[in-house]
């Protein structure tokens, strides 16, 4: 049985365009439906005793790689998300914050996630953190190289993970969602010492129920961290 606490999980969302599929509908309806249980699972946890960092993979840095169309709407969608949760970050003492190259967005993009940031940055319920145009390799390049610009010529591990756009702690437990098995360059660094929980559940169809459950399977799991 485990012996330490769940304080960061991190969840790779997958299942939005099959499960707007199976219902008939336009794969931006199930990206509208993703973001409603974003909401969802992120105000469950803003009530959950443990966990203090829930981190989603929103947007990779190959999602660019989708028709523009969809990538236009997912831009659309994340903007007015962001501007909806504000007061509902604020009601349940939520802090927001986006991880990845925001560079590559709109002008108007980038001005909702600062204001939203900017906004949030005391709460201390939950820390919310969503992967936007981001990249495992690409965020471990950019902190070497931060470091090395700095006149670093010798890294330790702890030099790197300071350097990290998420250096506040490393994934306790990872969940990915519609069945598929593997991590698709997210967060390589921070899971390292991770639980892997990977549910068949299409992530429009995930619950706060679905949630605790896996949470109460990793309670059971026994986390040696190298050791006995």
């Amino acid at each position: 049985m485990t012996t330490t606490p769940l304080r960061h999980l991190a969840i790779i969302m997958d299942g939005n365009g099959r499960w707007a599929k199976q219902q008939g509908l336009g794969r931006t309806k199930g990206h509208e439906k993703g973001a409603e249980v974003i909401r969802q699972i992120t105000t469950h946890c803003a009530n959950h005793c443990d966990i203090q960092s829930i981190t989603f993979y929103a947007f990779s840095t190959e999602n660019w790689k989708r028709p523009k169309a969809e990538v236009a709407f997912l831009m659309k969608l994340l903007e007015r998300y962001l501007r909806s949760e504000l007061p509902r970050y604020q009601e349940h003492g939520i802090r927001f914050q986006a991880i990845g190259d925001l560079s590559s967005f709109s002008t108007a993009l980038q001005e909702q996630i600062a204001k939203t940031q900017e906004a949030t940055q005391h709460n201390t319920a939950l820390t919310q953190v969503i992967a936007l145009n981001y990249g495992g390799r690409q965020e471990i390049t950019s902190a070497v190289n931060q470091l090395i610009a700095q006149g670093r010529s010798t890294l330790t591990p702890e030099d790197i993970s300071h350097a990290l756009q998420t250096p506040y702690s490393d994934i306790d437990l990872l969940i990915r969602t519609s069945g598929e098995e593997r991590i698709s360059n997210f967060l390589l660094w921070q899971l390292s010492y991770a639980e892997f929980y990977f549910s068949p559940t299409l992530w429009p169809d995930f619950t706060p129920k679905e949630l605790e459950e896996i949470i109460n399977n990793f309670k059971q799991r026994n986390r040696r961290f190298g050791g006995l």
